[in-house]
Protein backbone atom coordinates (compact mmCIF):
# COMPACT_ATOMS: atom_id res chain seq x y z
CA UNK A 1 0.00 0.00 0.00
CA UNK A 2 2.93 2.49 0.40
CA UNK A 3 4.78 2.10 -2.44
CA UNK A 4 1.68 2.44 -4.21
CA UNK A 5 1.16 5.67 -2.78
CA UNK A 6 4.89 6.41 -3.38
CA UNK A 7 4.23 5.46 -7.07
CA UNK A 8 1.75 7.33 -7.32
CA UNK A 9 2.93 10.51 -5.94
CA UNK A 10 5.99 10.60 -7.76
CA UNK A 11 4.00 10.16 -11.39
CA UNK A 12 2.17 13.25 -9.84
CA UNK A 13 5.26 14.80 -9.02
CA UNK A 14 6.79 13.97 -12.04
CA UNK A 15 3.76 15.71 -14.64
CA UNK A 16 3.80 18.50 -12.89
CA UNK A 17 7.26 19.56 -13.38
CA UNK A 18 7.36 18.48 -17.33
CA UNK A 19 4.25 20.18 -18.20
CA UNK A 20 4.63 23.92 -16.70
CA UNK A 21 1.55 25.97 -17.35
CA UNK A 22 2.04 28.49 -20.22
CA UNK A 23 3.72 32.27 -19.16
CA UNK A 24 1.58 32.86 -22.38
CA UNK A 25 -1.43 31.79 -24.01
CA UNK A 26 -4.06 32.96 -26.66
CA UNK A 27 -6.20 31.17 -29.46
CA UNK A 28 -7.30 34.51 -30.82
CA UNK A 29 -11.10 33.37 -30.26
CA UNK A 30 -11.94 36.15 -27.85
CA UNK A 31 -11.16 38.60 -30.47
CA UNK A 32 -13.43 40.11 -32.74
CA UNK A 33 -13.67 38.94 -36.44
CA UNK A 34 -12.30 41.63 -38.69
CA UNK A 35 -9.96 42.00 -41.87
CA UNK A 36 -7.01 44.33 -41.21
CA UNK A 37 -7.50 44.10 -37.21
CA UNK A 38 -5.97 46.37 -34.93
CA UNK A 39 -7.27 45.54 -31.81
CA UNK A 40 -6.83 42.39 -30.06
CA UNK A 41 -7.25 41.18 -26.36
CA UNK A 42 -4.06 40.00 -25.80
CA UNK A 43 -1.47 42.20 -26.24
CA UNK A 44 -0.35 41.83 -29.61
CA UNK A 45 0.18 44.85 -32.25
CA UNK A 46 0.64 44.92 -35.81
CA UNK A 47 3.57 47.36 -38.18
CA UNK A 48 4.31 47.73 -41.32
CA UNK A 49 1.06 45.91 -42.74
CA UNK A 50 -1.77 44.35 -41.63
CA UNK A 51 -3.05 40.81 -40.37
CA UNK A 52 -6.86 39.59 -40.87
CA UNK A 53 -8.49 37.49 -37.64
CA UNK A 54 -10.85 35.25 -39.33
CA UNK A 55 -12.85 31.55 -38.68
CA UNK A 56 -15.76 30.60 -37.24
CA UNK A 57 -19.18 31.99 -37.57
CA UNK A 58 -17.48 34.41 -40.06
CA UNK A 59 -17.76 33.78 -43.79
CA UNK A 60 -13.71 32.64 -44.07
CA UNK A 61 -13.59 29.98 -42.21
CA UNK A 62 -11.06 27.80 -43.95
CA UNK A 63 -10.45 25.29 -41.25
CA UNK A 64 -13.70 24.65 -39.52
CA UNK A 65 -13.95 24.09 -36.00
CA UNK A 66 -10.38 26.08 -35.36
CA UNK A 67 -12.64 28.68 -33.89
CA UNK A 68 -10.91 32.38 -34.52
CA UNK A 69 -7.04 32.30 -36.19
CA UNK A 70 -5.48 34.83 -37.76
CA UNK A 71 -4.60 35.48 -41.26
CA UNK A 72 -1.05 36.50 -41.36
CA UNK A 73 -1.17 38.61 -44.87
CA UNK A 74 -4.14 41.06 -44.05
CA UNK A 75 -6.13 42.49 -46.94
CA UNK A 76 -3.77 45.47 -47.63
CA UNK A 77 -1.43 43.69 -50.02
CA UNK A 78 1.10 43.72 -47.13
CA UNK A 79 1.86 41.43 -44.65
CA UNK A 80 2.18 42.98 -41.10
CA UNK A 81 4.34 41.88 -38.35
CA UNK A 82 2.62 40.01 -35.82
CA UNK A 83 4.58 40.71 -32.30
CA UNK A 84 3.92 40.41 -29.26
CA UNK A 85 6.40 40.32 -25.83
CA UNK A 86 6.72 38.70 -22.16
CA UNK A 87 9.20 39.05 -19.17
CA UNK A 88 11.58 36.12 -18.67
CA UNK A 89 14.64 35.44 -16.46
CA UNK A 90 18.19 35.60 -17.04
CA UNK A 91 19.29 31.62 -17.94
CA UNK A 92 15.77 30.01 -18.11
CA UNK A 93 14.73 28.60 -21.79
CA UNK A 94 11.36 29.15 -23.15
CA UNK A 95 9.67 27.34 -25.63
CA UNK A 96 7.47 29.51 -28.26
CA UNK A 97 4.64 27.07 -29.82
CA UNK A 98 2.50 27.69 -32.60
CA UNK A 99 0.36 26.43 -35.18
CA UNK A 100 0.39 27.14 -38.65
CA UNK A 101 -1.39 26.11 -41.83
CA UNK A 102 -1.21 26.81 -44.97
CA UNK A 103 -3.59 29.90 -46.96
CA UNK A 104 -6.03 27.51 -47.72
CA UNK A 105 -6.92 29.43 -50.56
CA UNK A 106 -4.47 27.95 -53.47
CA UNK A 107 -2.23 30.69 -53.17
CA UNK A 108 0.87 29.11 -53.42
CA UNK A 109 3.27 28.44 -50.66
CA UNK A 110 3.17 30.37 -47.69
CA UNK A 111 6.94 31.32 -46.29
CA UNK A 112 6.74 32.41 -42.46
CA UNK A 113 9.29 33.90 -40.41
CA UNK A 114 8.90 33.55 -36.82
CA UNK A 115 11.21 35.31 -33.86
CA UNK A 116 11.59 34.42 -30.50
CA UNK A 117 14.23 36.55 -28.78
CA UNK A 118 17.50 36.51 -30.40
CA UNK A 119 16.33 33.08 -32.48
CA UNK A 120 14.85 33.44 -35.98
CA UNK A 121 13.46 30.29 -37.94
CA UNK A 122 11.35 30.33 -41.04
CA UNK A 123 8.66 27.48 -41.59
CA UNK A 124 7.00 26.78 -45.14
CA UNK A 125 3.58 25.84 -45.35
CA UNK A 126 1.40 24.63 -49.19
CA UNK A 127 -1.63 26.28 -49.37
CA UNK A 128 -3.68 22.77 -48.18
CA UNK A 129 -1.41 22.15 -45.59
CA UNK A 130 -3.91 22.19 -42.51
CA UNK A 131 -2.59 23.37 -38.69
CA UNK A 132 0.94 21.47 -37.68
CA UNK A 133 2.26 22.91 -34.51
CA UNK A 134 6.06 24.20 -34.08
CA UNK A 135 7.98 25.05 -31.37
CA UNK A 136 10.85 27.37 -31.07
CA UNK A 137 12.99 27.42 -28.21
CA UNK A 138 15.26 30.90 -26.55
CA UNK A 139 17.33 31.14 -23.31
CA UNK A 140 17.20 34.50 -21.95
CA UNK A 141 20.30 36.10 -21.50
CA UNK A 142 18.75 38.90 -19.59
CA UNK A 143 15.69 39.58 -17.02
CA UNK A 144 13.39 41.79 -18.81
CA UNK A 145 10.88 41.76 -21.66
CA UNK A 146 11.69 39.79 -25.00
CA UNK A 147 9.39 39.79 -28.32
CA UNK A 148 8.25 37.21 -30.44
CA UNK A 149 6.76 37.76 -33.92
CA UNK A 150 5.45 35.99 -36.98
CA UNK A 151 5.69 37.78 -40.56
CA UNK A 152 4.39 36.13 -43.67
CA UNK A 153 6.62 36.81 -46.85
CA UNK A 154 3.24 36.98 -49.24
CA UNK A 155 1.74 39.98 -50.45
CA UNK A 156 -1.69 38.54 -51.70
CA UNK A 157 -4.18 39.06 -49.16
CA UNK A 158 -3.63 34.75 -48.76
CA UNK A 159 -1.31 34.29 -45.94
CA UNK A 160 -0.50 31.48 -43.89
CA UNK A 161 -2.79 31.02 -40.92
CA UNK A 162 -1.60 31.22 -37.11
CA UNK A 163 -3.38 29.58 -34.26
CA UNK A 164 -2.83 28.48 -30.53
CA UNK A 165 0.36 30.63 -29.70
CA UNK A 166 1.58 29.32 -25.82
CA UNK A 167 5.21 30.00 -23.88
CA UNK A 168 6.30 27.85 -21.45
CA UNK A 169 9.54 27.93 -19.48
CA UNK A 170 11.57 24.64 -19.08
CA UNK A 171 11.87 23.36 -16.03
CA UNK A 172 15.66 24.43 -14.55
CA UNK A 173 17.94 21.68 -13.60
CA UNK A 174 17.03 22.54 -9.61
CA UNK A 175 13.19 21.73 -10.27
CA UNK A 176 14.24 18.19 -11.12
CA UNK A 177 17.12 17.94 -8.04
CA UNK A 178 14.41 19.26 -5.53
CA UNK A 179 11.51 17.02 -7.27
CA UNK A 180 14.16 13.70 -6.37
CA UNK A 181 14.97 14.95 -3.28
CA UNK A 182 11.16 15.20 -2.16
CA UNK A 183 10.78 11.44 -3.72
CA UNK A 184 13.94 10.67 -1.84
CA UNK A 185 12.25 11.89 1.25
CA UNK A 186 8.56 10.31 0.38
CA UNK A 187 11.10 6.66 0.14
CA UNK A 188 12.89 7.10 3.39
CA UNK A 189 9.24 7.87 4.99
CA UNK A 190 7.52 4.70 3.41
CA UNK A 191 10.30 2.77 4.63
CA UNK A 192 10.42 4.21 8.12
CA UNK A 193 6.58 3.25 8.15
CA UNK A 194 6.90 -0.58 6.74
CA UNK A 195 9.58 -1.23 9.43
CA UNK A 196 7.65 0.58 12.57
Amino acid sequence: MVLKKFLLAAAIFGTSAAQAAPLFSDDFDTDTLGLNAIAFNGGWSVSGGTVDIIGAPGPFDLLPGNGHYIDLDGSTGKAGIFANSLDVSNGVTYTLSFDLAGNQRGAGTDTVVVNFGSGSQTFTRAATDGFQTYMLSYTATGTGKVGFSFIDQGADNQGALLDRVSVTAVPEPETYGMLLGGLALLGVVARRRRQG
